[in-house]
């Protein structure tokens, strides 16, 4: 199966042969029990061993989380995944094993305001943060000095979707020796691949499309072998764990992930469509077209889009969109998104140190679900005739 494209492993990877089930078994534990002494301690001592399974205490997970760690290897074509609570502690355990005090993290100015949050705390175990701009990449090169440890890259941007150039921010991160993290949610490993591409970490939420059913919490990180002690050694020290419940669950969402996200990005296309022509709307931040100003960057570098985009409009203001959106019949009002169904939020650019073109007057994000398209844009139609 390892030479099988990635639609077809997400359906044949995890099988249970011992029961005979299409599925892996739930398999819950607090301790883990072995049959001597020896063969505990010999495990304990090779938990590092990336050939072998080796989890020796409940906490570490149970046969469940060993085998949606091994699809998702598969899938993001790494060494190893740590499974996390959610998408945010993912983002902190890597930002702790990656630097102690005295080093200093450049990141995104458009990432998650979650992270910034995270950067500030860890301020105050003496590690220092640097924002670039995502629209000048050569802003990275500025912020370097010795004490750099990682770059920090969300793509697209949170809210303003910017698409980075990817490439030249590995460049720079290779030619200092700098560890390079991605946060992969909007597009997932079956979109965009960052270990392949060069980056050292991918991280995801997995509340977000691998869940697709708006039904846990989950976040992963990919990385590979260089960086095993580092991370695993920190998840151990944070009591990261994840439920056997929740990695079937996580399993499950798997299974259709490939269908799914297909279904959001032709939703989606057809909604940016629409949404161009309409005359209160200024412009769509979502890859739909040569023409749109993300599209160059995401061409390159993604072999898909999924449902969440940007709208921006013109003459507006955030009380008239909070009332449109407050009318809306079909879209739901909420922080997630990547489940099964559309949602709406009035813009939140949050603390940025660059000015953007938008603001939070002028922008709505949209996550496109799975509706019937029709009802959709029926819906965007009652949305926008409030603005």
């Amino acid at each position: 199966m390892s030479k099988s494209k990635d639609e077809t492993l997400l359906l044949h990877l995890g099988k249970d042969k011992h029961y005979k089930s299409a599925n892996p078994s739930i398999v819950k534990a607090s301790s883990l029990i072995f049959d001597s002494i020896e063969e505990l301690h010999t495990i304990e001592k090779n938990y590092d061993d990336v050939n072998k399974s080796n989890n020796h205490y409940g906490r570490h997970g149970t046969r469940t989380n060993i085998e949606l760690e091994n699809i998702l290897k598969n899938l993001e074509q790494s060494d190893y995944v740590q499974l996390c609570s959610s998408g945010l502690s993912a983002i902190v355990l890597v930002l702790m094993s990656i630097c102690k005090q005295g080093d200093e993290i450049i990141y995104s100015d458009s990432s998650y305001e979650p992270v910034k949050s995270s950067l500030k705390m860890l301020k105050e175990f003496g590690v220092k943060s640097f924002a670039y701009n995502p629209n000048d990449i050569d802003s990275i090169k500025k912020l370097i000095t010795a004490n750099t440890k990682l770059i920090y890259v969300e793509n697209p941007g949170s809210y303003s979707f910017e698409f980075q150039d990817l490439n030249k921010v590995l460049s720079i991160a290779k030619k200092h020796k700098i560890t390079s993290a991605i946060d992969n949610t909007w597009a997932t490993a079956l979109y965009f691949k960052p270990i392949p591409f060069g980056f050292d970490i991918s991280i995801c939420s997995a509340t977000k499309y691998l869940s697709g059913h708006s039904d846990f919490m989950m976040g992963t990180v990919a990385y590979n072998k260089n960086l095993r002690k580092k991370i695993s050694k920190t998840a151990r020290s944070l009591g990261n764990h994840v439920s056997a419940e929740d990695a079937y669950l996580c399993f499950r969402g798997l299974r259709t992930l490939s269908i799914r996200l297909q279904r959001h990005h032709e939703n989606a296309l057809k909604v940016s469509k629409f949404l161009l022509k309409h005359k209160k709307v200024l412009s769509v931040l979502y890859p739909h077209s040569s023409v749109s100003k993300t599209y160059k960057n995401w061409k390159k570098n993604y072999t898909g889009a999924s449902g969440l985009m940007g709208v921006v409009l013109k003459n507006t203001t955030s009380t008239k969109i909070k009332k449109a959106i407050n009318q809306s019949k079909l879209f739901n009002i909420g922080y997630s998104w990547g489940g099964f169904e559309s949602m709406a939020l009035p813009g939140h650019l949050g603390d940025r140190e660059f000015k953007s073109e938008y603001s939070d007057n002028n922008l709505i994000r949209l996550h496109i679900g799975l509706e019937h398209i029709a009802d959709i844009l029926e819906d965007l139609k009652k949305i926008l005739a409030v603005l």
